[in-house]
């Protein structure tokens, strides 16, 4: 099957669902339109298609062989990304005083999902230089930003994201890679590394390593972690490369998926230390970092939006096209197409409507980051923040979630011929699996959407948030239409859930924590069910005020997703609420049980 970028409906969502149209309207993006949107969008989407897509497979099985300290990518991976950072892909996003676009991030966010579609291997790449430039944007010193922001945003050179240590895992706080004043305003850096995404390629002539390290003088846990720039090759001062700094990769990791994306164990202080300049201020290095996080835990949610529209796209495909068994509308005698069975129809319609909940949460949040930088005020700055902060956990875990869901379902649609490599359907789910992983296991996002996001300014913003849903469900039953069916309804029960839900967590934090972080999952989930619904409601009922034709067509196919979503898949939300507010205890109590 080859992959095909959903540029209609991408940007349908990104427009209506996640309303970025509103935004666009209110002056929010400048000058910029939507036809440019729509050329942008198409032109991402052939990119993807054209080019990286049929890389895909090659890379799998290719992997990055590991020689002598250097990786070598799959064929066509170089010129492939080349040709991406000339057409300037990379710095779509990213400021124009140091030659980016300065084009908004939600729609970055589109063009991501079609990146990592077409090949998560290929797109994780670019997501840690994009989210690198964003750091040392915000944080870093006017002189390393002129050396080093121009050939990142253009993707002549690549970063990386450095926290994890085989001791420390999620803990950051326990690292131990050192970092020692050197006199002359730099550092020596010593210590090791894990897990680092695209460590060590053959891609571009320079890496440039974002790391955090620890002062021997720094207080302890996370407080006292810094943040630094550590470039591969030095700079001399006329831009050109200077040295190879005093740092390497000595493995790289034999993975269950994401074959051809380089995943390195770094060492760096071989002969003394690594070279490396503060970005931000000593011992300030987290605030510096979760800049970057928080990018990248979008982009890693539009990950999981990614590899879930390329399984849906294949199992619709060869569920056309295989015949087996006898349908209930099928002649005697005639095999039907395992599509007309209402199980596997089931199953695909599944696939679809959480890969489209899915997108829309992300471009919403892609679009309240928006918000929060290009606000007309502080006020809608803040509202903005606010927003998204909300929305991340939520847009990282329930997406990845939805990411590894939708490609398993791909399997079974497959049936046995899905357990074969050669289809390409298990690539798929190997693939999903990290990304619930990376980044803030999808468990450390339920807790701090739990723990920090709803309480922040006493439940205002969610409960804000909670009363938009309203708005939605009261169009929905407004518009009166029977092709809704029980949407509205639906809905509606979803939303109260939801705010039960969260009414009680907000309780239950202040007198009893750990009943309340018990819930902290399938709370995300029930918020994912509500917001995800009702967000397609939204699609459905822009579709239904389009022009006769192929408006009508629109709305034929998105309100029976919607539907679909809110009749099959948001009706469970009663069950989670009913988890998260009554099944503390029996978590709780369950010690007995892990001996």
């Amino acid at each position: 099957m080859s992959f095909r970028a959903p540029v209609a409906d991408i940007a349908f969502a990104l427009k209506h669902g996640a309303q970025f149209n509103a935004a666009l309207e209110e002056g929010l993006y400048g000058d910029l339109s939507g036809d440019d949107v729509d050329a942008i969008l198409a032109e991402a989407g052939r990119f993807a298609t054209d080019v990286i897509a049929p890389l895909n497979v090659i890379g799998d099985r290719h992997g990055t062989p590991f020689k002598d300290g250097a990786v070598t990518t799959p064929p066509g991976w170089r010129q492939a990304y080349r040709d991406w950072a000339a057409a300037g892909w990379n710095g779509l996003a990213a400021p124009t005083a140091f030659g980016g676009q300065g084009l908004p991030h939600a729609l970055n966010a589109a063009c991501v999902e079609m990146w990592n579609s077409a090949s998560m291997a290929f797109g994780i790449g670019p997501l840690l230089t994009m989210t690198a430039v964003d750091a040392l944007a915000a944080h870093g010193a006017e002189d390393i930003k002129r050396t080093y922001l121009p050939k990142l945003i253009s993707g002549e050179w690549t970063g990386t994201m450095e926290l994890t240590e085989p001791q420390a895992g999620s803990d950051v706080g326990a690292l131990r890679t050192k970092a020692v004043r050197a006199g002359d305003g730099s550092y020596r850096i010593t210590g090791q590394k894990i897990f680092i995404t695209y460590g060590e390629h053959d891609l571009t002539d320079n890496i440039i390593h974002f790391v955090l390290a620890r002062l021997s003088d720094a207080p302890a846990g996370t407080k006292g972690v810094s943040l630094f720039l550590v470039p591969k090759f030095l700079v001399n001062g006329d831009g050109s490369l200077g040295r190879r700094n005093d740092l390497r990769a000595h493995s790289v990791e034999h993975k269950l998926g994401i074959h051809a994306s380089p995943t390195c164990t770094m060492v760096y202080g071989d002969n003394g230390g690594a070279a490396g300049f503060l970005i931000g201020e000593e011992n300030a290095g987290m605030n510096c970092m979760f800049t970057m996080m928080n990018q990248m835990r979008l982009a890693v949610g539009v990950q999981g939006v990614a590899i879930a529209e390329t399984a849906t796209q294949q199992a619709l495909a060869y569920a056309r096209e295989r015949r087996q068994g006898r349908g209930v509308r099928t002649t005697a005698g005639q095999s039907a197409p395992i599509i007309a069975h209402p199980d596997v129809k089931r199953m695909l319609l599944t696939m679809r409507a959480m890969t489209a909940a899915s997108r829309n949460i992300c471009y919403a949040t892609g679009v309240a980051i928006d918000r929060a930088h290009r606000g007309k005020d502080d006020k809608a700055r803040e509202a903005g923040h606010a927003r998204a902060s909300l929305l991340t956990p939520v847009a990282k875990a329930f997406s990845t979630d939805t990411g590894i869901e939708v490609a398993s379902l791909g399997i079974q649609v497959h049936g046995g011929m899905g357990y074969i490599e050669e289809t390409g359907a298990a690539q798929h789910y190997r693939d999903a699996r990290i990304a619930a992983i990376y980044e803030g296991t999808n468990g450390i996002q339920a807790l701090d959407l739990v723990s920090r996001k709803v309480p922040s300014a006493a439940g205002a913003t969610v409960k804000a948030y909670i009363d938009e849903l309203r708005g939605i469900v009261r169009d929905v039953q407004g518009a009166n239409d029977p092709a809704f069916g029980a949407t509205g309804a639906r809905l509606n029960d979803a939303v109260d859930g939801l705010d039960r839900a969260t009414h009680w967590l907000l309780d239950t934090l202040q007198r009893n924590p750990e009943s309340a972080l018990a819930g902290a999952s399938p709370y995300l989930r029930l918020f994912g069910y509500a917001a995800g619904g009702c967000m397609l409601a939204r699609e459905a009922l822009t579709a239904k005020r389009l022009p006769t034709g192929n408006g009508a067509e629109a709305f034929n196919a998105r309100v029976a997703t919607a539907r679909f979503f809110a009749e099959n898949i948001a009706v469970q939300s009663g069950g989670l609420e009913r988890t998260v507010t009554e099944g503390a205890d029996s978590v709780n109590a369950a010690e007995a049980a892990l001996l």
